[in-house]
């Protein structure tokens, strides 16, 4: 079974891995793949990749049932290697997904655990890597499903002139039915939480819109329970609004945004992929569906 497949910055290498416990790079060429390496290390599923900004090279993430989080880099055309494997006193459980920092913050790896912990594994300067769960070690206590990255630049920067600085916030989606938004005080690994309550089952995904100027952050959440929830935060007040749809309230597994951030692709148990806009009137309409 595979169990994630993701393109990188240009849409020119995709990524996938599967519960063979290896990870598949291919070349896009038009409508064809080309398979050019095969990724092994772990020793268990592997749930999850994500590629880092090509700022920093080829460089690509992969988390596994077997705790582990290891970091791949093509050192030179074709030829993948290991760049970081991750201590087994991290995680005591499955970690279930990652996600990197905006480029803009460097290197920095959000990983979301069945342990309930969130770690972070960051860059140094010398090269080398560290890791910290500190303020997240019990994000969630059933366990954590999903992290997601807010956009570095703070809501209105591009129009105003009084939003500055970078942010460091995420998202995270766990089996206690809540979503939580972390917040990191600036020059500090302390972070400070907030629940966003609405699901009524395990919390499958959650995902932070890019921003591309609007005066609000906007996060979109999924779930066991059959419900999709778009959360809007203006002047620091979170709302949420549901996504008009699933009647049946099958589980729902993934959602992601377009680079846009005006279209969110949602995933359910119907094998059905339906894409979502936001209407002028604030209300959401669907754009298409696929089987």
């Amino acid at each position: 079974m595979v169990h994630d497949a993701q393109l990188d910055y240009y849409g020119k290498m995709l990524a996938t891995c599967s519960s063979d416990r290896t990870v598949k790079i291919f070349d896009v060429i038009g409508d064809n793949q080309v398979h050019i390496a095969d990724l092994t290390g772990h020793e268990g599923p592997v749930w999850q990749v994500c590629w880092a900004h090509p700022k920093f090279g080829n460089l690509l993430a992969s988390c596994s049932f077997d705790r582990k989080v290891i970091i791949w880099k093509e050192v030179q055309e074709k030829v993948w290697e290991k760049v970081y494997v991750s201590p087994s006193t991290l995680h005591e459980s499955s970690v279930n997904s990652i996600c990197w920092a905006p480029h803009e913050l460097n290197l920095h790896l959000a990983c979301g655990s069945s342990d309930g912990s969130i770690s972070i594994i960051s860059h140094k300067a010398d090269g080398g890597w560290e890791t910290s769960t500190k303020g997240m070690e019990k994000a969630h206590l059933v366990g954590c499903t999903a992290v997601s990255w807010a956009p570095a630049s703070p809501p209105g920067s591009i129009v105003s002139s009084n939003a500055t600085g970078l942010v460091r916030r995420l998202v995270s989606a766990g089996c206690d039915n809540t979503v939580k938004v972390w917040t990191c005080r600036e020059g500090t690994n302390d972070w400070r939480k907030e629940e966003l309550l609405g699901h009524t089952d395990w919390v499958r995904d959650a995902a932070w819109a890019p921003n591309v100027g609007l005066p609000k952050n906007t996060i979109a959440s999924c779930g066991q329970d059959g419900n999709v929830f778009i959360w809007s935060e203006s002047a620091g007040e979170w709302s949420k609004t549901l996504l008009p749809f699933n009647a049946e309230k099958v589980p729902v597994w993934r959602v992601s945004w377009s680079v846009t951030g005006n279209i969110l692709a949602v995933s359910d148990a119907n094998n059905q992929v339906t894409l979502w806009h936001e209407q002028l009137d604030g209300t959401w309409a669907q754009v298409s569906s696929v089987a």
